[in-house]
């Protein structure tokens, strides 16, 4: 792909943090931690030799204060879980380890490549053919995964690896679900859980998610590429991911003249707020993507309806558990005083 030309050797990396495991490190008798490739407020991600095979591979260890947090803990051995039962090569290969680790960590193919997000952050907006194969790769990589029953709910630029062979991998499940369990967390509006910029309107609003989430998901990172801008912006996120229950975003076209009628029609039912007007299947929106010059254009563009204002408690459920506070604690104050008056 002409965008991924000028990749370098390795993202730039932050210094170290305190509990890290020192490089040249000898995991467990068989991981060599070589360098540090990665950080996150979760992990650290190594590139280590593998002396049993002597294959590189990346070993991603959990940060101390994580081992202690039973939701973040438990966000990372889902990871690992769900990571080793899938095998297909647009999804992140994991390795399975046959003995007693003597630590939490995760062992997986290391990918010689990078981000989306770091192309992103240099060539905006990208080229559509260039847009469309790299959502086609993404959306095979989600059909992988719906077939194994599980929902990603966390696509974004940032999980999607470019490799320099030509292959796109999708990466990080941490935020996984099976498909019939998929529900949107009160939690899901925090970094931990989710990028709010890029979530489907039913889990800003805490409803259930399934395959159709992901599809939303990308259609917003699809969008982005397209016109180098988040469909909806303001002046915070929670604003900004509120207004995508309440509203559409703006005709792709009006913010690059360039985009075709027939992308602009993919990403818009992609996008759509009713999970039943969406493509309802990865393999459907990959055949559109494939085939951009088959797609019937609707007009859908032409009957967008701006986001509106409006106060909802079970659109926004932060706001929701927040009234319940109040209105719990003025009750106890209110039963306080009933109980002064009568002694």
């Amino acid at each position: 792909m002409a965008c991924c030309m000028d990749m370098p050797q390795r993202e730039t990396v932050d210094g170290p943090t305190e509990g890290e495991l020192h490089t040249g490190f000898l995991l467990d008798g068989r991981f060599r931690l070589d360098e540090v490739i990665g950080r996150s407020g979760m992990a650290t991600i190594y590139d280590a030799q593998d002396l049993r095979t002597g294959e590189r591979v990346a070993v991603k260890v959990p940060k101390m204060k994580i081992e202690s947090d039973p939701v973040s803990y438990g966000r990372f051995q889902r990871e690992g879980r769900i990571g080793s039962l899938l095998n297909d090569p647009s999804l992140l290969q994991f390795i399975p380890l046959d003995f007693p680790q003597s630590r939490p960590y995760i062992v997986t193919e290391l990918l010689d490549g990078c981000t989306l997000a770091w192309v992103m952050h240099r060539v905006r907006p990208l080229a559509e053919a260039d847009a469309l194969k790299i959502a086609s790769a993404v959306s095979e990589g989600l059909r992988a995964m719906h077939r194994r029953g599980f929902i990603h709910r966390d696509i974004k630029p940032g999980n999607i690896m470019i490799c320099r062979d030509g292959r796109l991998c999708l990466m990080d499940f941490g935020l996984a679900e099976e498909n019939d369990e998929g529900r949107g967390l009160l939690a899901g509006l925090t970094p931990l859980f989710g990028t709010p910029e890029y979530m489907a309107p039913e889990q800003v609003a805490n409803r259930r998610n399934d395959q159709r989430t992901d599809i939303y998901s990308l259609g917003v990172v699809l969008y982005e590429m397209l016109t180098g801008r988040l469909p909806f912006e303001a002046q915070d996120v929670w604003s900004a991911a509120h207004m995508r229950v309440n509203g559409d975003p703006l005709p792709l076209r009006s913010l690059n003249s360039f985009v075709t009628p027939e992308a602009e029609e993919i990403v818009l039912h992609a996008m759509r707020r009713d999970p039943k007007e969406r493509y309802q299947s990865a393999a459907e929106l990959k055949r559109d993507l494939d085939l951009p010059d088959r797609v019937h254009v609707t007009g859908l563009s032409q009957r967008l309806q701006a986001p509106r204002w409006r106060l909802s408690l079970q659109g926004t459920p932060i706001l929701s558990g927040i009234v319940i506070g109040l209105v719990s604690l003025a009750s106890m104050v209110g039963l306080f005083f009933v109980l002064m008056h009568l002694r």
